[in-house]
């Protein structure tokens, strides 16, 4: 027999913040990197480019929960797919099929066939580490059971064991050690602090003929020329780099690498994690480079946050059922029906409208602003974008050096949301990405109006001109 429930218990809209924060500090762990900042902000609800905050006061999002959300918060056309499918088909398991995910999927590998000239199959998962994480296994069945990748310096993949082997820095592993062969990590052509004296594109050839080095000799530890193999499987990249601070490259710079791969028998997993979905103003931010992968790996925004769902895109022969059986690899929730439902409208819609053209003219004027910015604000290192992934490099008053303090200061400034422009208080919420952790990656929602993207430059301003004035 079920125990009563206890009566008088507060209902959860009636505790107060303080208590909400006495309760988090006793009950939920600071490992999922809410603690960044001393005292998190409490959200209430949120709508196209802004969140609101307990009070009703509005910040605008330059990040979108981490590019999840490109097409603004609470999205009408998406929200309503949502509820559709919650009153249809809300769950079902994987082993069964439904109608959304068949046609996703179609959708998926007919878009990829024309782009790239191949065939190739749709694997669904939850998360963006698992989508990774299935890669490799797709990677590692297709090669003979190769376990060692090569990733960039500055790349992100994930928090999962296999996800962050491939990602360069040490402290997703430190605490946890090792499942797997940790990736061998080479030079991205990260020109704002490369080598003085080379253009974009020269230091593009340099990195690319230092990882041919690579495979001159036996000696250099990656091909063995008697055998014509490489020990390595794969080569996991980021077009433009994430984490690593929107770090974009020179357009010359993956067919070099492409022709390297191919030539020594090795793949390319293109990472579209955060930049695809149309934040580059491509499906795929790999279009602007002119390669072909031979994997695609997806998630975030293509369910505009809305319903966890990523997944990957691979070549059939890599994926094909021969190669690639029913029970290769698994998740319960893998081609969940929201999730399905919400990203075949995402894509419906994205075949609707030009979203192409409206990102890069967006982009564009944002560029433009954030250019201006510099101009006014000595510390301001370095500003660079593509479509609407964009960056700016803090730095000390050199212009060169790293001042992650001062960022840290003005991500927490922006939260005080007591900055007013035309009379109106604002918020402004801001990521923290690069190397050294000193660059602003601007993600703002693919939806954000022209207005919008004016009002985040003179919030900007303002708080350049504070952090100027410390």
């Amino acid at each position: 027999m079920t125990k009563p429930l206890k009566k008088n218990l507060p209902t959860p809209n009636s505790f107060s913040e303080t208590e909400l924060r006495q309760m988090e500090e006793k009950y939920c762990s600071h490992g999922d990197t809410v603690h960044y900042t001393e005292d998190p902000k409490f959200f209430q609800t949120c709508e196209g480019s802004f969140l609101y905050d307990t009070k009703g006061t509005p910040f605008l999002d330059l990040q979108m929960w981490y590019s999840a959300v490109n097409f603004g918060y609470r999205n009408p056309r998406l929200n309503e797919a949502a509820k559709r499918q919650l009153d249809v088909l809300p769950q079902v398991a994987s082993q069964y099929l439904h109608r959304e995910k068949v046609e996703l999927a179609t959708r998926i590998a007919e878009d990829a066939e024309q782009k790239f000239g191949m065939k190739g199959r749709v694997h669904f998962n939850v998360g963006g580490s698992q989508a990774i994480e299935d890669s490799l296994k797709l990677v590692r069945n297709y090669t003979g059971g190769k376990s060692l990748m090569f990733a960039f310096e500055g790349g992100y993949h994930g928090r999962t064991l296999g996800a962050s082997a491939i990602t360069s820095s040490y402290r997703y592993r430190r605490r946890y050690g090792h499942f797997s062969d940790r990736a061998q990590f080479i030079e991205f052509p990260y020109h704002f602090r490369g080598p003085k004296g080379m253009t974009k594109e020269e230091y593009g050839d340099y990195c690319i003929q230092k990882f041919a080095r690579l495979f001159e000799t036996e000696y250099n530890g990656v091909w063995d020329p008697k055998a014509g193999k490489a020990e390595y499987a794969a080569f996991y990249v980021e077009p433009i780099q994430g984490t690593g601070g929107y770090v974009i490259p020179p357009k010359n710079f993956f067919t070099g690498l492409k022709k390297i791969l191919d030539q020594y028998g090795i793949l390319m997993v293109v990472d579209e994690i955060q930049m695809g979905i149309y934040r580059t103003g491509k499906l795929w931010s790999i279009e602007h480079f002119g390669v072909k992968p031979d994997i695609i790996v997806f998630g975030k925004a293509i369910t505009n946050g809305l319903n966890p769902l990523s997944g990957l895109w691979a070549r059939e022969e890599m994926i094909n059922p021969k190669i690639f059986p029913p029970g290769s690899t698994h998740s319960t929730f893998a081609s969940n029906p929201m999730g399905t439902a919400v990203a075949l409208e995402t894509m419906k819609m994205l075949e609707e409208e030009d979203y192409e053209a409206m990102v890069m003219q967006k982009g564009a004027r944002f560029l433009d602003g954030i250019r201006e910015l510099k101009k006014r604000h000595t510390i301001i290192g370095d500003v660079d974008g593509l479509g609407l992934a964009l960056r700016i490099e803090v730095c000390k008053n050199d212009g060169f050096t790293p001042d992650k303090a001062m960022l840290d200061w003005m991500t927490d400034e922006g939260m005080k949301a007591d900055m007013k422009v035309d009379g109106k208080t604002s918020g402004l919420v801001l990521d923290v990405g690069g190397y050294y952790k000193n660059v602003i990656t601007l993600a703002p929602a693919l939806t954000i109006s022209n207005a919008e993207i004016d009002l985040a430059l003179r919030l900007l301003d303002e708080l350049f001109t504070r952090a100027m004035k410390r």
